[in-house]
């Protein structure tokens, strides 16, 4: 779908904590053209009443909201919940599924509605078999049904990697190359990740795609109009391969096995479905093009992850640790809790090369230095230290930013910082000022900059990418040529970090047993619930084990970093109620 976007067999993983891995095992002899599937590790069979909120976000909006007005495809629909259902579906007796209609109706600037939703940062997959049982209704023109994935990474598209399970709805120049006599006995799989050889005029995001004049889809008999067939995408850490199940026979998209050659498919994917109308994927530019009859349902009867020759993972819940203490951007030798490293899990961005380029100035400490050199006077420059996972800074809410800069007395420069809702908050260091502590006398010098200036009144601390961002000041463009260099930026939450499991005390408290099990414990009530929830995921609510007066419950499948936030409720024999304690919080160790 090519998006830049910046979330009742689930009902077996209901009472499972939020951001529990629920499988990973990694074999090296994996094989995805004689496959060994595995057991059934998380799926969402669409057999309630509604929509699972803690498996999907429906979205609502044109893409304008989110600062990418058609979702980045110039797509004529408005994405409204409305269109989302969960029904019987009505060509196959006995069956119910998640419908998503899409709608001939106006709501603002569209004259169509649709529907979509998407699992991030409440179910990410890495590797095994993902299978999607589902129908499509008569595209005919304009109509774009797909079941796809995106990477989890904060970096933007194409380099978080996207993984097209099933996509219809070409152009004519597309599916009658194949044979196909109509769009509706077409369709087609894709993988798009980034790729230097693929930055070229006319593509300059570099995405690179293994469907790009290469067979890549299925052309069935009949048309794929109102009736269920099952797309399946075998995933290892080594190869990928799409097939088509249609009545019963399995056909492969491309003629052979899709090497695994990028990172970003060897990282978490989230899934997205959805029934767009029009946008340069089809023939319907303009809202005159599209010739579907409507309204038109496509129905998703389940999406299920099964193990793949003992590969395969399915987590739960918002993913991000919160970082705690004291985090390095960009240092070599100052004591940090957890850093970024360069080209590792970071990278280092800079926005106009035509103006800056490698300087030679040495480091403030260790062997690192970013170092530049502004060549073009009269033109601006910038660049970030960008996180290629979201970084949640939440406990450095009251805490500082420090960061060493040898940068002339007589340029004015900005710093910034970033979120992923497309967020950012910039302050400014006039020439000549000092500003945040530092002075300005040409040589090394040190600012320390309150987190909650830096971010100001819009950035989510809990969903960070862009750590540190440095540019000209558009108001005072430097005039001359002169080299500078930023070092030792490090995040301080203002606390130490916690080194341990709190004291035993109070009549209800947690102990951490082992590296992933903490244990909740009440001493008083006749009986005690604990509530919970890990990385801010969905509340756990838990009646405790009663015995010889305490009550106890363990929560395991956590790892170090995870925040466990938690209240008790008791009942008070004496005033006859319940009492409900504060909220609290452990950072597993």
């Amino acid at each position: 779908m090519n998006e830049d976007r910046i979330n009742e067999s689930g009902r077996a993983f209901k009472t499972l904590v939020p951001g529990l891995l629920l499988v990973c095992a990694v074999q090296a002899s994996a094989s995805v053209t004689n496959p060994r599937i595995g057991e059934l590790i998380w799926s969402d069979e669409f057999n309630g009443t509604v929509l699972d909120s803690k498996i999907w976000t429906p979205y609502d909006g044109n893409g304008c909201q989110v600062g990418l007005c058609g979702y980045g495809n110039a797509e004529l629909e408005y994405y409204s919940p409305r269109n989302l259902t969960i029904t019987d579906v009505p060509f196959e007796g006995g069956t119910r599924a998640l419908a998503i209609q899409a709608r001939r109706e106006r709501q603002g600037s569209n004259e169509f509605t649709s529907g979509k939703i998407d699992s991030y940062n409440k179910v990410q997959v890495k590797y095994g078999m993902v299978e999607i049982r589902m129908s499509t209704p008569n595209l005919t023109t304009g109509l774009w049904p797909a079941a796809w994935m995106l990477g989890t990474s904060a970096q933007a598209w194409p380099r978080k990697g996207e993984i097209d399970i099933m996509e219809m709805g070409h152009k004519a120049s597309e599916w009658s190359q194949s044979g196909a006599p109509s769009a509706n006995h077409f369709v087609g799989s894709n993988i798009i990740t980034w790729n230097q050889a693929a930055c070229v005029p006319g593509n300059e995001t570099c995405a690179a795609s293994t469907a790009w004049k290469t067979k890549n889809w299925y052309v069935p008999a009949t048309p794929l109009v109102n009736r269920f067939v099952k797309y399946r995408l075998y995933w290892t850490d080594t190869e990928m391969r799409f097939t088509v199940e249609d009545n019963g026979v399995e056909h492969d998209m491309y003629d052979k096995p899709l090497p695994v050659n990028s990172d970003a498919l060897k990282a978490p994917f989230y899934l997205l479905l959805n029934l767009a109308v029009g946008g340069n994927f089809t023939d319907a530019a303009a809202p005159g093009d599209v010739t579907a009859p409507l309204p038109s349902t496509m129905y998703v009867d389940y999406v299920r992850v099964y193990q793949l020759d003992g590969q395969g993972e399915v987590k739960l819940g918002n993913q991000t640790v919160p970082e705690v203490g004291k985090f390095g951007v960009y240092t070599d030798n100052s004591a940090v809790n957890a850093k970024l490293e360069a080209g590792t899990t970071s990278d280092i961005w800079v926005w106009n090369n035509n103006s800056i380029g490698g300087g030679s100035l040495t480091p403030y400490e260790g062997n690192s230095v970013l170092a530049w050199s502004y060549t073009k006077p009269g033109d601006w420059f910038g660049a970030s230290i960008q996180s290629r996972t979201i970084r949640d800074m939440t406990n450095f809410r009251n805490g500082t930013v420090a960061f060493r800069i040898k940068i002339p007395a007589n340029v004015s420069f900005n710093i910034g910082l970033a979120d992923t809702y497309t967020n950012v908050n910039w302050l400014n260091f006039p020439a000549n000022t000092t500003t945040f502590g530092l002075v300005r006398n040409g040589d090394w010098a040190t600012a320390t900059i309150p987190v909650s200036t830096l971010a100001g009144p819009l950035v989510a601390l809990q969903s960070v990418t862009d750590m540190f961002m440095f540019s000209s000041d558009g108001n005072n463009i430097p005039t001359t040529a002169f080299q500078f260099a930023i070092d030792d930026i490090v995040w301080d939450s203002g606390t130490p970090a916690q080194s341990g499991p709190p004291a035993q005390s109070g009549p209800q408290y947690v102990t951490q047993v082992a590296p992933t099990t903490i244990r909740f414990t009440s001493t008083v009530g006749e009986w005690a619930d604990v509530h919970y929830a890990v990385n801010d995921g969905s509340p756990m609510n838990v009646r405790m084990r009663l015995q010889n007066g305490v009550s106890t419950f363990e929560a395991s499948g956590l790892k170090a970093g995870d925040v466990v936030r938690y209240n008790f409720t008791y009942w008070d024999a004496t005033a006859h109620h319940a009492v409900d304690t504060v909220q609290q919080t452990y950072t597993m160790q």
